[in-house]
């Protein structure tokens, strides 16, 4: 079983920063690969970034633009920072667990239970 509990300041101004983190517990978290998904009110889940656990190798949804990026630490804890922030990032943010680092949300099997961000002008 994993546990995934997101938290990050929930808002900042156009142009701003922010990380979001992600702390793991469950034995086995360490073989899972993360990810990161926003829902922007009345809108579909949306792939924001992935990582997998073997390699390491990060990918990203075309539109964070070199703006975002995962990471993890010590395979316990996973980060998104975002920086240039945009209103149109506005969204509930979620980390997600799964076996591969995919951009389809039903490829994961623990989900946290998401973070507000709001862009604010």
């Amino acid at each position: 079983q994993v546990r995934l509990v997101e938290s990050g300041v929930g808002r900042v101004q156009v142009g701003g920063s922010l990380r979001l983190t992600c702390p793991a517990s469950g034995r086995s978290f360490r073989f899972y690969s993360t990810g990161w998904f926003l829902q922007a009110t009345g809108k579909e889940c949306e792939f924001v970034a992935a990582i997998d656990w073997r390699s390491g190798t990060a990918y990203y949804a075309s539109f964070t633009k070199g703006r975002f990026t995962i990471s993890r630490d010590n395979a316990e804890t996973v980060y998104l920072l975002m920086n240039d922030l945009e209103p149109k990032d506005t969204a509930v943010y979620s980390c997600a667990a799964g076996q591969q680092p995919t951009t389809l949300g039903d490829d994961y099997s623990y989900w946290g239970q998401g973070t507000r961000v709001t862009v604010s002008s």
